[in-house]
């Protein structure tokens, strides 16, 4: 075991008398060690009820004849930090994570590892670690929350808040309704609502075969997540025993399988971003195009929040991922998972108990995938935008550019009603390098929504959207604008055309036009100076590359 480099031999009487110092037993000496990574945290409600997840895995671990030690690992809700310099953070945090793992695993040669986790950065940041490291690892993801109620109508966090503040600026909702949103839109723990990121990614880890079937959906206040909690302390200890490791599971035949489940599903866009600086931890290499290639032959069977009318909560009680995968078998690469059964095994004992919301592929919401990739000369090495939330109107789109230089001179200029229909929103200098941090443009999408004008106003940026993002919402640009990207040199009134049927995005600009206005433009200061988010922007690849540092 690759403990006993800390317990045994004569050299190493002062490691033993510490770890004896932990309270464990001389019998315990000789069981596997099994780190657990979890990030509880207060300031999280995906997070908050982790204790009790805790005590689960815990419990499972020392059933299967292992010895089980916890680390405290940060998160950020990315919901609190949104619309502020908070969010330059989140992405940010992702290689945090995964370094903060391998560093506590490497230093103290765990045996085995549990990722408990569950909101937008924390699991990428975590699936990173285990691909990097390759000991024997599970993930449990911490479930997503209930819809709240208001009226005998069912809430949901974008919608009933972020939208909210649209829709009263508009006049359509009272200050009394603005309250009572605001104070039942999330009614406890979980993550939330809808397949915003959080819940696209746990799907995903769960598509990949990192965690056990039905933990992605299963509901954080429900007793089944316990009993997945436990059975995966259970299951760490077997795989470490039978040494099986995360990269003879997450294989590319598995990514390819969970790229097409995340198409299926509808999920976020941050999806692509995540998987790509995944893959490349796992020594895989995948490419925008894969994704784009899957989703357009990969119907769109689920119609969840934000583009549908459904909640994840209703994604659990029709079957969950297994559900999914049944629909989907012909079409999944049949490979192995943490729980020791084969994707086949799982789609053939699994049942769609509601056609609903799981629709076979003959029914499907659409014919293709969540995710398109676009090009253009607006955006040579690719941008994506979520499809399946895009309204048939706007699909395709002809605006002219109003440009902003941050995301608060937009949503200023939103609120100030300076938005008309027709325009297309620029928001630029918000990528991974000029950001820095590639913010998410949760708050100036959601007032556009609420204030009715999501099919009359498209949105473009080398930032980055919310799972929760509607629309015609196109971000990821690249290049960016701090690394002399197209999107840098625009001005208020330049025609843009976005064809999402045919993957352009592009100005009416002539090539040699493009030229001499590069030719002018001159990299602006760093917008940060001092501390890591300085660090990271000097160190952080494009997005198309997953946004990961370079080494």
């Amino acid at each position: 075991m690759k403990s006993d480099k800390i317990k045994k031999g004569l050299e190493r009487i002062g490691a033993r008398s510490l770890l004896y110092a932990t309270g464990i037993s001389k019998d315990d000496m000789a069981k596997p060690f099994i780190a657990v990574a979890t990030s509880r945290t207060d300031i999280i409600p995906g997070h908050i009820h982790m204790g009790r997840l805790e005590r689960f895995i815990e419990r499972g671990i020392c059933a299967g004849g292992g010895v089980p030690f916890f680390f405290g690992i940060p998160g950020i809700c990315d919901g609190i930090a949104m619309g502020h310099t908070g969010m330059k953070y989140s992405l940010a945090s992702r290689e945090l994570i995964a370094d903060m793992i391998e560093t506590i695993m490497k230093a103290h040669c765990f045996d085995g590892l549990v990722c408990l986790t569950n909101c937008d950065k924390i699991t990428p940041g975590m699936l990173m670690a285990m691909g990097r490291l390759n000991v024997p690892s599970i993930v449990v993801t911490a479930g997503p929350m209930l819809s709240g109620n208001y009226k005998g109508r069912r809430l949901s966090l974008v919608k009933d808040t972020f939208e909210a503040v649209g829709r009263f600026k508009k006049g359509d909702i009272s200050q009394d309704e603005l309250c009572a949103l605001e104070m039942g839109a999330c009614p406890g723990a979980g993550s939330c609502q809808g397949l915003y990121t959080a819940n696209s990614m746990a799907c995903v880890t769960e598509a990949l075969g990192l965690s056990m079937p039905g933990c992605a959906t299963s509901l954080a206040v429900l007793a089944k997540k316990d009993r997945i909690a436990q059975e995966s302390g259970e299951r760490i200890v077997n795989l470490v025993r039978r040494n099986i490791l995360p990269r003879s599971i997450a294989k590319k035949e598995a990514f390819e399988n969970a790229i097409k489940i995340d198409m299926a599903l509808g999920g976020s866009t941050n999806t692509v971003l995540h998987l790509i600086a995944v893959a490349k931890e796992f020594g895989i290499d995948i490419s925008l195009e894969m994704f784009d290639q899957i989703s357009r032959t990969t119907p769109h069977i689920t119609n969840i929040l934000p583009g549908g009318e459904h909640f994840m909560e209703d994604l659990e009680y029709a079957g969950g991922i297994p559900a999914i995968m049944k629909r989907m078998k012909n079409s999944l690469k049949d490979v192995m998972t943490v729980s020791g059964k084969q994707i086949s095994h799982i789609a053939n004992e699994a049942q769609v108990l509601n056609e609903k919301v799981i629709r076979d592929a003959k029914n499907a919401y659409h014919k293709e995938g969540g995710i398109a990739v676009l090009r253009g000369n607006l955006a040579p090495e690719g941008a994506v935008v979520k499809q399946t939330a895009v309204s048939n109107s706007m699909l395709k789109f002809k605006g002219k550019a109003r440009v902003f230089d941050s995301e608060e001179s937009c949503m200023q200029a939103i609120m100030d009603g300076k938005v008309k229909k027709g325009d297309c929103l620029v928001i630029r200098y918000e990528g991974p390098k000029g950001g820095p941090g590639m913010r998410e443009m949760l708050s100036p999408t959601s007032a556009i929504v609420g204030m009715g004008l999501a099919d009359d106003v498209a949105l473009i940026t080398d930032g980055r959207f919310s799972g929760g993002t509607q629309g015609p919402c196109i971000g990821h640009i690249c290049p960016e604008a701090q690394a002399g990207g197209a999107i840098a040199i625009l001005k208020d009134g330049d025609v843009i055309t976005i064809d999402i049927p045919a993957r352009k995005l592009e100005v009416n600009l002539s090539a040699d036009e493009i030229k001499k206005r590069l030719g002018q433009w001159k990299e602006p200061q760093p917008k940060e100076r001092e501390g890591y988010i300085a660090r990271y922007a000097k160190m952080v690849s494009s997005a198309s590359e997953g946004a990961v540092l370079r080494s």
